[in-house]
């Protein structure tokens, strides 16, 4: 199981957070491949922790849906299936779509300022090739739109979808094509329906924005 020696994490995070947010890393940017073996005393030593808090980030990671715990015989990364991919977007372009529609008549100018900055450093990261980053700012924006909606049952929804996806959209957005591209044009038209709000015009951009990759992704698996 090779683990990388060059990573960076936040030092006011506990232990067990640590390894959480370097395991899930790992996992969601293909360090650590679908089904494989993860052995917790070599994650602890690459980590500098000890085999418990590590643990317990296997079985939140497993929570997840992100590994697979066996007891008695091992935890490996969970598969990424095909099949999957529908049952995760379908639902997750729905949450936001009414995100985007219901945001709509709520928006301030603050709102749109945020939104603006948060597409150029998603921009920016795309540019730069730092899909991880890109992804945490293309998150940034679309929770963002969900946090103006003012619904906490489309957050919380969202929030359980939105990491089983983070994978897919790894997967998509590291591949050079013009589709991932065009997603920071397609946030910018969101914005401009949100500021117009218009309700309708803003939930189709969410939807298309959501729905673009799909048939792509479904490709490249």
């Amino acid at each position: 199981m090779p683990i990388p020696t060059d990573y960076s994490t936040p030092v006011r995070l506990s232990a067990k957070d640590r390894a959480l947010s370097q395991i899930q890393r790992w996992i969601i940017e293909g360090t650590l491949q679908p089904e494989e073996k993860l052995n917790d005393a070599e994650l602890a030593s690459a980590l500098g922790v000890s085999r418990t808090p590590v643990r317990e980030a296997l079985q939140i990671l497993e929570m997840k849906g992100l590994v697979q715990m066996s007891p008695g015989k091992d935890t490996r990364v969970t598969k990424i299936e095909e099949a999957d991919i529908v049952k995760l977007y379908a639902p997750l372009a729905a949450l936001h779509a009414l995100a985007a529609e219901t945001a709509a008549p709520l928006i301030q100018p603050e709102h749109i300022r945020k939104l603006h900055e948060l597409n150029d450093k998603f921009a920016k990261f795309m540019d730069e090739e730092d899909l991880y980053q890109a992804i945490e700012y293309d998150e940034k924006f679309h929770n963002l739109i969900v946090d103006i909606s003012d619904n906490p049952h489309i957050a919380s929804f969202s929030s359980s979808l939105q990491m089983h996806i983070r994978r897919y959209k790894y997967i998509f957005l590291k591949k050079p094509l013009g589709e991932s591209q065009t997603a920071a044009q397609e946030h910018r038209e969101i914005i401009h329906a949100l500021e117009a709000h218009d309700a309708e015009g803003a939930a189709r951009c969410m939807k298309r924005n959501f729905l673009g990759p799909l048939e792509e992704v479904k490709r490249l698996l």
